[in-house]
């Protein structure tokens, strides 16, 4: 991890609070004054700060049934919350991935930048579910349109996993991570999107999380995570 990062996640101040400590020669490396905020470090690597040893915080990995008109960022310059305010962290938490606003359901929020790349990368396909209410019942053959594949505006979709929950409810399972993705997907077909919730990503489901609630995962569904995620 370079060094600025290292230090912003260990709660030493912001990106910039910290490249202004790196460049005053504030930052020492097993004794060495450091300079270079984009020097690779990890924990073992004897890094302070005016003298003070610096570890990397715990990581923590939290689930939050996302309410409509909650933003998924760390921070909202608006009047609108952020998925952040919603959970009682000390740590500096950051959404994986996005959740439209007027969408609901289920976002991780975690520090652990690696587990979020691996959740949200392309590369890694991991899945993720979502419950749809459309606006008029779609037709078996609007199904096998989206199962096969879509083509939007920037390219076609992989193949989806599609089943009928109802006479206008789905069950749409993608492996990617598009904008609207969902959304456009669903509209491709003639169709609208009257309600949009994320149920599963990876291992990872729902549950009987009310909507607005957050919870710490545990190791094991943290490692279901990872385990999921893997090349």
């Amino acid at each position: 991890m370079r060094l600025a990062k290292y230090l912003a996640h260990a709660g030493v101040g912001s990106r910039r609070a910290v490249e202004r400590l790196i460049s005053h020669g504030k930052v020492r490396i097993a004794g060495e004054v450091v300079t270079d905020p984009a020097r690779d470090v990890d924990e073992r690597s004897a890094v302070e700060v005016e003298g003070r040893t610096v570890k990397p915080e715990p990581t923590e990995v939290w689930a939050l049934n996302k309410p409509s008109g909650v933003v998924s960022t760390a921070r909202e310059p608006g009047s609108r919350r952020a998925v952040t305010e919603l959970v009682e962290s000390k740590r500096r938490l950051y959404p994986v991935g996005r959740l439209d606003a007027d969408s609901t359901g289920l976002i991780l929020l975690t520090n652990d930048g690696e587990l979020a790349n691996r959740l949200t990368h392309p590369r890694y396909r991991v899945a993720k579910s979502y419950r749809v209410r459309v606006v008029r019942p779609p037709s078996e053959r609007d199904l096998d349109r989206l199962r096969r594949g879509i083509q939007l505006e920037d390219g076609p979709t992989a193949p989806a996993d599609v089943t009928r929950r109802g006479e206008r409810e789905l069950e749409i399972t993608i492996r990617e991570g598009r904008k609207r993705q969902v959304r456009r997907m669903v509209e491709a077909v003639g169709n609208e999107v009257e309600s949009l919730t994320r149920v599963r990503i990876g291992p990872l489901g729902l549950g009987e999380l009310r909507r607005g609630d957050a919870r710490l995962l545990d190791e094991g569904e943290v490692a279901a995570l990872w385990e999921d995620s893997a090349p």
